[in-house]
């Protein structure tokens, strides 16, 4: 009887112990995420449009992530693009931190733009274009209390139409091309060329996500989560363009993203397009730049099916929009155009060589798509 309540206190001991040191690790963790948040905050050097370091010219050709704009003051935008889906699909978020300037300069402003992949709800939220700033040392932005990089996101908005707080940690970011190679680009030599319309670059093809956000009254868990990253800068976003991006395969660790459109240059234009496939650890790459062949029909309003070859693949491609929401583009620097974005689509790929043996097959209801314009003119 005396060993049975002497066991009993021991188990008691060690129930409460374990209890002890899981709550004291739980806290910890709570500490030191938010502390390096504030590290990170606090530590970095921001500079407001106009300014800037020596030497960031370059540092910026070589890095597209890093903010391009800061010597800009007339027909230009700039932004990024964060799309964060929970471990099961049952929160689809993406958030659009950017920067308007006006084709005569006299109108700019600094905004974030928010889409519900489930529900299809879009919000916008204007700031004074002072409220924004960069780091020249690192990818890192800030619009008002809101903080933008490429490893964490801080959420605190809380306007009229609608309120988004939290915060969201990336890990395991997924680089374009290896650190040691040359070209970490998605437009290649395109990407050097003057006096184009819109430039296009790939922060992150796949990571994975910890932390919550809230919106208006829906609490979205990313634990475990899956992210993407990338943006656009120019004068304005093409009159025609398709767009596809997926990285919620069956197959893990599996990213796709393509984007065609209509090219204006020197008083003519052409069709071009970039994108990439990463699976089981490679990126495959495909574009206008690499001498890629691209085919595609215009099945129905909301279908469209493409075929890539790039040397010894053939990738066929079956895209088709489900629940879409209407996000706001730039003209001329301006935020004047609305679009149609379906964060909820369904793909599937399958990817050959060139004997036609099938070397995958993968589909996913989790995928960005945009039709946007005229598409024939594409062909």
């Amino acid at each position: 009887m005396i060993k049975l309540i002497s066991f009993t206190i021991i188990n008691i001991d060690i129930m409460i112990s374990s209890r002890f040191i899981i709550l004291v690790s739980l806290i910890l963790h709570f500490l030191f995420s938010t502390a390096a948040y504030s590290q990170t905050e606090n530590t970095i050097s921001f500079y407001k449009i106009g300014d800037s370091k020596p030497g960031y010219g370059l540092k910026k050709m070589k890095y597209s992530k890093l903010f391009q704009g800061n010597k800009k003051d007339k027909n230009y935008f700039e932004g990024w693009y964060f799309k964060m889906v929970s471990e099961k699909g049952e929160s689809i978020i993406s958030v659009i931190p950017g920067i308007s300037i006006s084709e005569k300069g006299d109108e700019s402003h600094a905004f974030i733009q928010v889409i519900n992949g489930k529900t299809g709800h879009t919000y916008y939220k204007s700031f004074h274009i002072n409220d924004f700033q960069f780091s020249t040392e690192n990818f890192a932005v800030m619009i008002g209390e809101n903080f933008f990089s490429e490893d964490s996101i801080v959420l605190n908005i809380k306007d009229d139409t609608f309120h988004l707080t939290g915060k969201v940690f990336m890990e395991n970011i997924t680089d374009l091309t290896p650190q040691k190679k040359r070209n970490k680009r998605i437009m290649g030599i395109y990407r050097f060329i003057p006096f184009m319309q819109c430039y296009h670059g790939v922060v992150s093809l796949n990571h994975q996500l910890s932390g919550t956000l809230q919106l208006n009254e829906q609490q979205h868990a990313f634990d475990s989560g899956s992210g993407y990253i990338e943006k656009d800068w120019g004068s304005s976003m093409p009159a025609a363009w398709i767009w596809i991006q997926s990285n919620n395969f069956t197959t893990k660790n599996t990213s796709f993203m393509l984007s065609i459109a209509n090219i204006p240059w020197l008083g003519s234009h052409f069709t071009g397009f970039l994108g990439f496939f990463l699976n089981n650890g490679k990126v495959h790459r495909f574009g206008t730049y690499n001498r890629s062949k691209l085919e595609f029909d215009i099945i129905s309003q909301n279908q469209i099916n493409i075929t890539i070859k790039h040397k010894r693949l053939t990738y066929l491609i079956e895209a088709k929009q489900e629940k879409s929401g209407i996000l706001i583009a730039p003209v001329n620097g301006s935020m004047d155009r609305r679009i149609s974005e379906g964060i909820n689509a369904k793909l599937k790929i399958k990817d050959f060589n060139n004997k036609n043996q099938l070397i995958l097959s993968d589909s996913t209801t989790i995928t960005g798509l945009e039709v946007v314009g005229d598409i024939n003119i594409l062909k």
